[in-house]
């Protein structure tokens, strides 16, 4: 599910889980333990052909209202896990980053890229994003981050890196050790002046997700009108049909 990694003083997670790496309460769990105990450098990649393809909406739509609204806690307790980890985080985006999987890699300080397809397509599937999965969004991309939300279409690398959804485009024989010596780099910047102007830049974040809360947002996860539309991507998905 979760493979943990050294390189020297940087912890490498690499997400194992499936074939797209798909977000489910125990992958968000483990990721969460797996931050909770680290406080050096990280970086973040997946197996595969995915970073992470996003939230597993099978999951969604067979579990009960119970599951959904512990994963959706889950979801923003672990956003924020690597949103506010003091050290430097670098996202080795080895593939497809969509919806949850493109807010995870938005979490890191920064973010490398090798191939695949990433964008935040919440919207195209017709549910809101929780309130973590949005502030972090807007933090990482600023003024564009509305047009990115509201299009919710997805981006191959090299125009990623044009409108700032990723910092840089590298070939997939280096991006590993491109992103273990970046977060080594920044390491040396001095832990304790990191982590502090780390979490002064973050707290406006912070401030708003506690202000806003989830409460909408689950019930509107759970509605049966969400199932419904979640129902229907998922059997476009088995087709093939991805328009």
């Amino acid at each position: 599910m979760l493979a943990i990694d050294r390189r020297d003083e940087v912890t490498v997670l690499r997400l194992e889980h499936g074939s797209v790496n798909a977000l489910d309460l125990e992958l968000l769990l483990a990721l969460t333990a797996a931050l909770n105990e680290s406080t050096g450098p990280l970086v973040l990649t997946g197996a595969g052909r995915s970073f992470s393809a996003g939230v597993d909406l099978r999951r969604i739509v067979e579990g009960d209202e119970q599951y959904t609204a512990a994963f959706l806690a889950a979801l923003s307790e672990m956003f924020l896990a690597v949103f506010d980890h003091p050290a430097p985080t670098v996202a080795a985006v080895n593939g497809h980053a969509i919806a949850g999987g493109c807010v995870l890699a938005f979490a890191c300080d920064l973010r490398l890229m090798a191939a695949g397809r990433i964008g935040l397509t919440e919207l195209s599937v017709g549910v809101p994003f929780p309130s973590a999965a949005r502030e972090i969004p807007r933090y990482a991309l600023g003024p564009a981050a509305a047009r990115v939300v509201l299009r919710a279409d997805t981006l191959e690398a090299a125009d990623a890196v044009r409108v700032g959804l990723v910092d840089d485009v590298v070939p997939e024989v280096e991006l590993l050790d491109r992103a273990v010596a970046l977060a080594a780099r920044l390491a040396g910047h001095g832990a304790e002046a990191y982590a502090f102007e780390k979490h002064q830049l973050h707290r406006t974040v912070r401030e708003a997700v506690t202000a806003v809360g989830d409460g909408d947002v689950v019930r509107a996860w759970t509605s049966p009108a969400t199932r419904g539309r979640l129902s229907a991507q998922l059997a476009k998905i088995s087709r093939g049909d991805r328009r």
